[in-house]
């Protein structure tokens, strides 16, 4: 895709200022530039003047031998935080970087733990390559941690019929871009992702959201878990439970917590979830293993 400077140049303002980063302050390159995200760390740089370092991109960053020095500003992949975190002396560093934003991958419950104590702020990123990297951040670390994401300035928001995501950005993108992303959108502009439409399992004339479902089983299923469905004559698509622990055990918690109508149909074993390269659920191979 084609991107006009000026909207990049737009893009970086916006992050600059909801963070307040000012000229003369240290940026870390630690991304590929192959990507609009690591792309996106080099304009801020040149539109606010931050000083950049730049390291190769690889799994551990802050393993290099460059001396950096304090960093107020770095963006990294959910991969490379949970190697730092692994290391005593890189997650010292890490807790030293004043704005440290997370992008391209989802930020699992542990890992989401371990930030909240941090010192410095820790954000997640809302947006895709359509919106010159993200329209939208939260925060992970403080007493301010949520799952409600704050937009931009001059940025608008609006679901369909279906409660899809719509993002309005005129500095960014050209048009209307709606998602595949069900939200839900408070009074104050805030919002939160509820899950991928994609993953509406219609049960019986129920819509049940696959996402909503998993983190309402989080705080008591301590074993790796998914979601899915399998093909049903009576009800279209039944609900189904894949966990790598006991299945007993998780049945008797979805009967204990789940409302009626997002119980699970059936309960499989599984040796492994499937995940995606980043670490994301393998929806598509759940599905088949469920359907099996």
């Amino acid at each position: 895709m084609w991107v006009e400077k000026r909207r990049m140049e737009a893009s970086a303002r916006m992050t600059c200022d909801f963070l307040g980063l000012h000229e003369g302050d240290t940026a870390l390159l630690c991304l590929p530039l192959d990507y609009i995200a690591g792309k996106m760390m080099v304009v801020r740089s040149l539109v606010r003047g931050l000083r950049l370092v730049c390291v190769e991109p690889s799994g551990e960053p802050l393993g290099t031998g460059t001396k950096m020095g304090r960093i107020d500003f770095a963006a990294m992949v959910p991969m490379q935080v949970w190697n730092t975190l692994r290391v005593p002396e890189q997650r010292e560093r890490l807790m030293q970087i004043r704005h440290l934003i997370i992008g391209g991958g989802a930020i699992d419950d542990g890992m989401a733990a371990e930030l909240r104590t941090f010192p410095g702020a820790v954000w997640s990123t809302y947006g895709m390559t359509e919106t010159l990297s993200h329209i939208a951040l939260r925060r992970l670390s403080g007493p301010e941690a949520d799952d409600w994401y704050t937009p931009f300035d001059g940025v608008r928001l609006s679901l369909t019929e279906e409660h899809c995501l719509t993002v309005d950005a005129p500095v960014v993108h050209d048009g209307l871009l709606v998602t595949n992303d069900i939200a839900e959108i408070a009074p104050d502009g805030r919002f939160r992702i509820l899950g991928r439409k994609d993953n509406v399992i219609c049960s019986g004339g129920m819509k049940i959201q696959a996402e909503e479902v998993e983190r309402r089983l989080r705080p008591f299923l301590h074993v790796p878990y998914i979601i899915t469905w399998r093909r049903d004559e009576k009800f279209g698509q039944a609900v189904v439970l894949l966990t790598e622990g006991d299945t007993a055990e998780a049945e008797q918690v979805c009967r204990r917590v789940l409302p009626r109508y997002w119980q699970p149909r059936a309960f499989v074993h599984v040796g492994r979830i499937p995940l995606t390269a980043t670490g994301k659920p393998a929806r598509s191979q759940a599905q088949a293993l469920a359907d099996s």
